[in-house]
């Protein structure tokens, strides 16, 4: 016999009930009576616990399959034969497992169905009961098996994704300065850790400039997070470069403009050139949330300076504004608005910039050191929206070190 058999040991519920065995919903196609009033006879006996349905065409067949755990195909049908007909059923959207009925002289056709992707072949008229349910099953378990490897395989190749995507989103700071300390975070708000479009980066030209970046292109994965890194890359270039301040941003909504895939892709971004020996930070806000000045013993506050347009919106340049600095110990905080955009712990309010600011001036902030406010803040954020945030965060802390006395 070329039936595909399964293993001779106990079949899956073996030794239960029949009401511990889990029912299946089988669709018989085959347009031949003889042999469907056999399939009945051989299925419908109470042990083997499976539903009958029966379909007589490729036609009649195809709205019923994605209601069914198994479909039981006749590659001779009258309206599709062979390989094409279980094709048709494979392609259908959440396929259920398959098992082909072949004539006894068509062992080369079972075999090539299953390179095909059907779970099992049978030979008409030389299956029993016992062993068609059990074929069924083993069908039904395999299919499984296979949607669950690919599952998996899914879920590694998205996060070797996200990570490549996250080297690009979160770099490596390039600043050498020991007066400047810098740390990053970044946390994912979708399911599966999947990147949006947060970006960040700290390019140090001079050893008196220091520039940072933080940005949100709008929108969540992977193609987001890819034009989040062509931004920060076209920024960091072009700061390397020594391209003037004022013509950056509008040279980085030409590459959002020419890169994003509809028109109304846009991203909002915030700069701040560090001036070490004038004690300045000048700023510019396309759409972001300003950052904030934090020293010791002093509340927190935002740099303010007037906003601009959304980059990609309407192309118009973002006003500058000026900061003075303190001379040491200060730090400044950048975030996307995934950080304030939750719940701020009262009903229908959001935490926004201020209730930010009133978590860094408590009591429990002073003992946080520099290093961890950034995980500190975001954990709060979330402890206070109820659960983790609905947005991906991106935070940028750098602090002017003390110095020594």
């Amino acid at each position: 016999m070329t039936t595909t058999a399964p293993p001779t040991s106990q079949a899956p519920g073996a030794g239960r009930s029949t009401t511990d065995i889990e029912p299946l919903r089988v669709l018989l196609v085959e347009d031949d009576e003889r042999d469907v009033l056999r399939k009945r006879m051989l299925l419908g006996r109470p042990e083997t616990a499976i539903h009958l349905i029966v379909a007589a065409s490729m036609a009649e067949a195809l709205p019923l399959i994605g209601g069914v755990d198994c479909v039981l195909l006749d590659l001779d049908l009258p309206d599709d034969r062979g390989l094409p007909a279980l094709r048709r059923v494979l392609s259908t959207p959440r396929a259920p497992a398959v098992c082909v009925l072949t004539g006894w002289h068509d062992d080369h056709l079972g075999r090539a169905a299953l390179a095909e992707g059907a779970q099992d072949y049978l030979v008409k008229g030389q299956a029993d009961g016992v062993l068609l349910a059990r074929s069924l099953r083993y069908a039904v378990e395999r299919r499984r098996a296979d949607d669950n490897a690919r599952r998996l395989q899914e879920v590694e190749l998205r996060q070797a994704e996200s990570g490549r995507l996250e080297r690009g989103l979160l770099p490596q700071p390039l600043a050498t300065s020991d007066a400047i300390e810098v740390c990053s975070r970044y946390r994912s708000g979708r399911d599966r850790g999947v990147l949006g479009g947060d970006f960040l980066d700290v390019v140090q030209t001079r050893p008196d400039r220091i520039d940072l970046l933080i940005g949100d292109v709008c929108g969540h994965g992977v193609e987001e997070a890819a034009l989040g890194v062509a931004l920060r890359v076209a920024w960091r270039a072009l700061v390397l470069a020594g391209v003037p301040e004022p013509t950056v941003l509008p040279a980085v909504e030409q590459v959002l403009i020419s890169e994003r895939r509809a028109a109304e892709i846009f991203a909002t971004i915030g700069t701040v050139r560090l001036d070490l020996t004038a004690h300045t930070a000048t700023l510019r806000l396309a759409g972001h949330p300003p950052p904030l000045l934090l020293r010791p013993g002093a509340p927190a506050r935002p740099l303010t300076s007037p906003g601009g347009r959304l980059l990609g919106v309407v192309p118009k340049l973002a006003p500058a504004a000026t900061a003075s600095l303190p001379g040491e110990d200060w730090s400044l905080l950048l975030f996307t608005d995934g950080l304030i955009e939750g719940h701020g712990g009262q009903a229908g309010e959001r935490l926004g910039v201020e209730g930010l600011c009133a978590l860094l001036d408590s009591p429990a902030a002073a003992d946080v050191d520099r290093r961890s406010l950034p995980d500190w803040l975001i954990s709060q954020a979330e402890d206070r929206n109820g659960g983790p945030l609905t947005d991906d965060v991106a935070v940028l802390l750098v602090g002017r070190r003390p110095t020594a006395q």
